[in-house]
């Protein structure tokens, strides 16, 4: 398919024109219940969203990109990570929640929105007022758009997704033809897409390699039995970000990048995959920071924090720090060796992560203030903390490390478009 093909059929979406995707929007719309009560944030860089589509676009012409920003653009905040993510060159946009799909279109983002599972029957006229792509897999889903295109006169693209060994949502491959035929043989329904979604497509082992090839290969059969009935999608798309990079026949037409889209990698065999054929690398987007917020000079063995698990082995100067395991920071870290960042310096956990709070020993370093910059996830100086360090002392993944930022956590955006870089002073400075 030429790619202004699909340019076209993904084109008849446009909403309302867009507000600006400044920081100065970004931070009113993500500050509304804690605002700045607290020097502590989590700093969005929307130039690294749209500098990694636009990477992720380069690496898989001729097939198209659509950024993955369901969950809230994986904790980093939707409408303008949305708008930076087209700007890179996404040409389309995938959500998991019909609420997700009409808080981008409320905040003014054009473009396809694509829904990642079928809608429940409640939804259906939301969907369609608000110009959202439904994925549908039964006979039941089918029917709801059916009956609601009927009764709006309206027609509507649809995706179908095909169930290829994941066996979490989806149609079983044998029951695709008639599903597809009912689509079809309705005049107001268009078979646009059809989609399937690989779980190992990140793997280190030859058994998780052989699996999504055999996801392809039966994704291919089905492509074939459908061609012969007559029956062909526009839009083929298997590929998130893993798949995207280490497996380019899963291309097709169309590739879903979620994790990418931030600036991470699921892992070493897709980042060696990414190296080997990527012009730029990618930047994380994410950044956690807080101020510190008083200091104290305790005695050897002092054991600061709940529980007190841990004596001080020699007189240090311990820093509070106003952020905690509501907002993010898992309790673990503190048993796993955990170090933030201050003064460019490491600096280990004095005693166990509160609800609201840490405690940090600086050791004999007296220069350490109140006001200080302090970053737990991100780059300060030369020394950086990343999520995928934060999901190996935590044995989870990056995924969960940032869709794990709280919501009372103010998301402050930097380097948005028609702004300076670090115009938008954070909290506290």
């Amino acid at each position: 398919m030429a790619d202004g093909v699909l340019k076209r059929i993904w084109a008849g979406t446009k909403g309302p024109e867009a507000p600006r995707a400044d920081s100065v929007e970004f931070e009113e719309q993500a500050t509304l219940a804690q605002g700045r009560s607290r020097p502590a944030w989590a700093e969005i860089d929307l130039a690294a969203v749209t500098h990694n589509a636009a990477v992720l676009a380069r690496l898989v012409q001729p097939a198209q990109l659509c950024a993955v920003v369901k969950a809230h653009a994986y904790g980093h905040g939707g409408p303008a990570v949305a708008r930076a993510a087209l700007a890179g060159g996404a040409i389309g946009l995938a959500v998991a929640l019909v609420d997700e799909g009409v808080e981008l279109r409320q905040h003014g983002v054009q473009g396809p929105i694509l829904l990642l599972s079928e809608c429940s029957a409640e939804a259906v006229s939301t969907v369609m007022a608000h110009r959202l792509t439904p994925t549908l897999y039964t006979p039941e889903g089918i029917e709801r758009f059916v009956e609601a295109t009927r009764a709006q006169g309206q027609r509507k693209a649809v995706h179908l997704k095909v169930d290829t060994g994941m066996h979490r949502v989806g149609a079983q491959p044998a029951d695709v033809p008639a599903l597809v035929k009912t689509i079809v043989d309705d005049p107001l329904l268009h078979f646009e897409g059809l989609w399937t979604h690989m779980p190992v497509a990140d793997g280190e082992t030859e058994n998780d390699r052989a699996f999504t090839l055999g996801q392809l290969e039966a994704f291919e059969r089905l492509r074939g039995e459908l061609a012969g009935l007559g029956l062909t999608p526009e839009v083929l798309h298997t590929a998130n970000t893993a798949g995207a990079i280490a497996f380019p026949t899963a291309r097709y037409h169309m590739v879903r990048c979620g994790l990418g889209i931030y600036g991470h990698l699921p892992g070493p065999a897709v980042s060696r995959a990414f190296a080997a054929t990527a012009e730029d690398p990618l930047r994380p987007a994410m950044s956690l920071k807080a101020r510190v917020v008083s200091v104290r000079n305790l005695e050897p063995g002092e054991r600061p924090s709940y529980g007190r698990l841990r004596p001080l082995p020699a007189r240090s100067l311990v820093a509070t720090v106003p952020m905690g395991y509501a907002d993010g920071v898992p309790r673990q870290l503190f048993h796993r060796g955990y170090e933030v960042l201050i003064g460019g310096v490491r600096r280990p956990l004095a005693g166990m992560v509160t609800m609201d709070q840490i405690v940090v020993d600086c050791g004999d370093d007296s220069s350490v203030r109140p006001g200080d910059e302090v970053v737990l996830l991100g780059r300060q100086g030369d020394q950086e903390i990343t999520a995928e360090d934060w999901a190996e002392m935590l044995g989870t993944i990056s995924y969960e490390v940032l869709c794990g930022v709280g919501a009372r956590m103010p998301r402050i955006a930097v380097n948005g478009p028609g702004r300076a870089a670090g115009s938008l002073s954070p909290p506290g400075a």
